[in-house]
């Protein structure tokens, strides 16, 4: 039987589901900061997320996920049961968990999944981790509790202040240093704004802090080209030579710049898929 089946689907918060699947090979390789690239059916598009979770003597690989545009909206109607047309993975660099000392990790959005790993990876090497998690509003934001049960501090923002602190991550951060608080690492994960934003926090303090990237991408292996960014002035493809790389040294403008490149034909293919328009033509 073709495909990858779905073994457990949920819903984390409105449009953001996780699921787990049966991918026994991948879990016996996957690492912090992997990922895997799939193909929901055979018109589908390929796209990366991080592996979140995974279990080697189940054969099960854990994913979280946001609706946005045509391929998520389909991979989030599929249910228990359901096959996923193909994973390939893992994919990517595995991240370098060390002992700093004290720890940072930020997640914004849905970014806040992939940092649940890391967390958990650097608090099992002997770090004390500050964890900071934000979201547009308390009902966007997820794995709180997860994160905390993990977790030495956990700092909640929002954007609308419905939970925690009124404003942004980056905010909460700076606000820990400017108490004169000692931190060895930061690494962060989420909206290349946030990103760009919290390497600008840490940059004055000399503080390392690493960014996972989340640029378009097709292959993954490095031949299509289109996950490139410049770090240090050198061209980089997210895919083999990341997805982490230094975040004081990113060119988060081009970054920015290069994920908007399909924003046009993003937003026709999901009127097409929703029936708004007849087809791309008219959109």
């Amino acid at each position: 039987m073709n495909g990858v089946e779905i073994l457990k689907k949920e819903e984390l918060a409105p449009q953001i589901k996780r699921f787990t699947v049966s991918a026994p090979l991948i879990a016996q390789k996957a690492n912090v900061g992997q990922f895997i690239i799939l193909r929901v059916d055979e018109k589908g598009e390929r796209f990366p997320l991080t592996l979140i979770d995974w279990n080697p003597d189940k054969g099960t690989i854990t994913l979280v996920f946001q609706e946005v545009g045509v391929s998520t909206k389909k991979l989030g109607k599929l249910e228990v049961g359901d096959r996923i047309l193909d994973i390939v993975g893992p994919l990517g660099n595995p991240a370098e968990i060390k002992k700093y000392g004290e720890a940072v990790v930020v997640g914004g959005g849905v970014g806040v999944a992939p940092a649940y790993p890391r967390i958990k990876a650097l608090k099992k090497v002997g770090n004390r981790v500050i964890s900071i998690i934000g979201a547009k509003t308390s009902k966007l934001l997820i794995l709180e509790k997860e994160i905390e049960a993990i977790s030495d501090e956990l700092y909640v923002s929002t954007d609308d202040g419905s939970k925690g602190f009124k404003g942004f991550t980056s905010e909460v951060l700076k606000g820990l240093l400017n108490q004169g608080r000692k931190f060895d690492f930061v690494f962060t994960v989420g909206p290349a704004v946030m990103m760009r934003t919290v390497a600008e926090v840490t940059r004055p303090y000399g503080i390392e802090t690493v960014a996972s990237l989340n640029p378009i991408m097709v292959d993954g292996t490095g031949m299509c080209g289109t996950c490139r960014i410049t770090v240090k002035g050198e061209t980089k493809f997210t895919c083999v030579d990341g997805p982490e790389f230094d975040a004081h040294s990113v060119d988060f403008a081009e970054l920015i710049a290069r994920q908007q490149t399909y924003l046009e034909e993003e937003l026709r293919a999901v009127r097409v898929h929703e029936g708004k328009v007849c087809s791309a033509a008219d959109a």
